[in-house]
């Protein structure tokens, strides 16, 4: 899935492995759709700028923000 900014310009490719999905979900004891949310959202934030490698302050930074996007997907979803 291609993504760009509000200007156009693209920000880059969101790839996910689904048999990876599958079993981290298994392993994780989530839904399989969940973990894709998860891994989808991951790979936005990634595009969007955010980095968890470097600091601790950067991953807890970044997860705080999967949380949030994350909890307000599955909010939307369960609208419908």
């Amino acid at each position: 899935m291609l993504f760009r900014s509000e200007a156009g310009n693209i920000l880059g490719d969101v790839v996910i492995n689904v048999p990876r999905a599958e079993s981290q979900a298994e392993a994780y004891g989530t839904g399989f759709y969940d973990e894709i949310y998860r891994l989808l959202i991951h790979g936005i934030l990634h595009l969007s700028g955010y980095e968890h490698e470097n600091s601790r302050y950067r991953a807890e930074k970044m997860r705080n923000k999967e949380e949030v996007v994350f909890d307000a997907v599955k909010k939307m979803d369960s609208k419908h």
